[in-house]
């Protein structure tokens, strides 16, 4: 890749703004007063891109008007290809209950060329992208650079969280560069090609449903937790090349078809609109906490949701656990032993995660489904209870995330068997917990 064409990118700040961005050596690419003219700027074509119906709410309508070299439209016939480890098929396996634990999924081998499409495998999943309903997790594993291609997806939004290496990513709105402890969100129906440098890895949450906004703050007030000013839009920029083997590879009702055009895609010199893609720096959350006693739900450290329709309950939240102080008195600090009507999957970029510091690493994941029960180690547990509580820091250099939903997740086979990094011994964790209870001379 050209490192050099990636230094200094500019990105437009806030969160779901109307923003207007031209590539600055075609000043007036946006038509003025009106998206649809006779004739548009610089003889460009005029292109709407939907996130919603026509017809939903002016508060929650998005959309996007692109204006570029040649349409979208322009392309040879789909065609159906290999899926890879891509799957929508969420009956392969038989249902397991059990708590499920990863070890680092596998990096490709220096003998392997393996881009970012290539790499995405599906961990789990629920519901049916017809239907406009449900997610599925993957995990993406490459070491080269995709090349004269682009990814689309008509199921979803991808919330994309990189582990390892930088992605380099070209959109149809501009440039990103998304570093581990950043993620980005490419929303539906938007193309986009990734470039590396070194082998990379991270995790990627598709949800079919709606798309993902900031949570409702309620009586925390105005401010708090992501603040919208720091979510950052790429600016137009567009390559105009042809005579190309141009590839769009496209996810549709969970299998991958492959077209070809003889033009990059990444050819729109002007948009306008509040749909497009934007990343977001981990490092910029404003962490909340109990400055007395209990312990907090952890939805306080949810960066972005997706709501469904029942009042409160999200199709997937996207939550994060940084580094922050631990002060509350009298309190068992570490996460509380749990059941949950919600699915939790949770993943590492950095550090140590605080209630189970041996076994849960950088790469890797872990499951607890719908009420399954779980929470802190024999080890973790002990420390809590007999700790001087004082002012402390706790994930100091770490950063775990979790994706947590209100569906029961199906393993795919390759999760569950093929990739052979299921911990079949994570339940060992909570053998050595002991009945305190019965010691007591009462």
């Amino acid at each position: 890749m050209n490192k050099t064409e990636w230094v200094d990118l500019k990105y437009l700040s806030g969160f779901g703004n109307e923003f207007a961005s031209e590539t600055p050596s075609y000043p007036n690419a946006l038509p003025k007063g009106k998206n649809t003219p006779q004739k548009a700027p610089y003889n460009l074509y005029m292109e709407q891109l939907s996130g919603t119906a026509f017809t939903a709410p002016r508060e929650t309508n998005k959309r996007s008007w692109l204006y570029r070299i040649l349409p979208s439209v322009k392309h040879y016939p789909f065609k159906k290809i290999e899926n890879g480890l891509i799957t929508h098929n969420w009956n392969e396996e038989e249902p397991n209950p059990n708590q499920l634990r990863w070890k680092p999924f596998d990096l490709p081998s220096n003998e392997q060329q393996i881009d970012f499409v290539q790499g995405l495998a599906t961990i789990c999943g629920a519901g049916d992208a017809r239907l406009r309903h449900g997610i599925a997790i993957h995990v993406y594993s490459c070491n080269v650079s995709m090349i004269d291609k682009a990814f689309c997806n008509s199921d979803g939004d991808f919330l994309i969280v990189p582990q390892k290496g930088t992605l380099f990513i070209k959109t149809e709105f501009g440039k990103m560069c998304v570093a581990p402890n950043e993620i980005c969100v490419i929303q539906n129906g938007m193309r986009f090609s990734v470039e590396v440098e070194e082998t990379s890895r991270g995790y990627i949450l598709e949800v079919f449903d709606n798309h993902f906004v900031l949570p409702y703050l309620g009586p925390i007030g105005a401010n708090g937790l992501a603040n919208p000013r720091d979510f950052q839009t790429p600016v137009a920029w567009f390559e105009n090349v042809k005579g190309i083997h141009f590839k769009i590879i496209l996810k549709f009702q969970g299998n991958l078809f492959e077209s070809h055009q003889d033009h990059s895609c990444f050819n729109v010199v002007a948009w306008h609109g509040n749909y497009s893609p934007y990343k977001y720096n981990l490092e910029n959350f404003m962490t909340i906490n109990t400055v007395s006693f209990d312990h907090a739900d952890p939805s306080i450290f949810t960066v972005l949701t997706c709501p469904s329709l029942k009042p409160g309950t999200a199709i997937a939240d996207f939550v994060i656990f940084p580094p922050r102080w631990s002060v509350a008195e009298n309190t068992f600090r570490p996460p509380y032993y749990h059941r949950n009507c919600m699915s939790e999957f949770m993943g590492l970029i950095k550090g140590n995660y605080e209630a189970k510091k041996e076994g849960f690493q950088p790469g890797g994941a872990s499951l607890h489904n719908l009420m399954i029960p779980h929470g802190p180690d024999f080890d973790c547990y002990n420390n809590a209870v007999n700790e001087e509580l004082k002012p402390v820091r706790v994930a100091e250099g770490t950063m775990s995330f979790m994706f947590e939903t209100c569906f029961g997740l199906a393993v795919t086979k390759w999760a569950n068997k093929t990739c052979e990094k299921l911990d079949n011994e994570y339940y060992k964790c909570w053998q050595t917990l002991e009945d305190n209870f019965s010691k007591l001379n009462v």
